[in-house]
């Protein structure tokens, strides 16, 4: 039993990446559909499919994004902030920025999932649960 499921998301697409595959399946949530689609409106992964055919739940496949040149990823490091062991909360004033603004943070909010500079906008706080760059 996984008891951390946004860092077996995040594991499997930093592992999918090392290995440079092109395509990773992740078990489906709600919390995880919605960081995936933050991920794609940020230009993070290439395309995403929900599959909810798949046993009861359901799985999220997703097309990683490489440079066509380089083939370097796109994602350099995706980190996991806030655990279940240790929580980790920002206020809207005190949102951290990534890479002086070059990355994303994506808060868990009372609004529903965001980035951290789309949280700042609308006045709330939340979780961070983890940075993307």
């Amino acid at each position: 039993m996984k008891t951390d499921p946004i860092a077996d998301y995040l594991t499997r697409v930093r592992n999918a990446i090392s290995a440079g595959h092109r395509v990773v399946e992740i078990p489906a949530s709600n919390l995880k559909k919605e960081i995936t689609k933050i991920l794609f409106d940020q230009g993070y992964i290439l395309s995403y499919k929900f599959e909810d055919d798949n046993g009861p739940q359901g799985i999220i496949k997703i097309a990683l994004k490489y440079d066509k040149l380089t083939k370097d990823p796109v994602i350099k490091k995706i980190q996991r902030i806030s655990k279940p062991g240790l929580r980790k909360y920002s206020g809207s004033s005190e949102m951290p920025r990534i890479l002086n603004g070059l990355g994303i943070a994506i808060v868990s909010t009372s609004a529903g999932v965001m980035t951290g500079k789309q949280a700042q906008a609308q006045n709330v706080g939340g979780e961070v649960l983890c940075y993307v760059y």
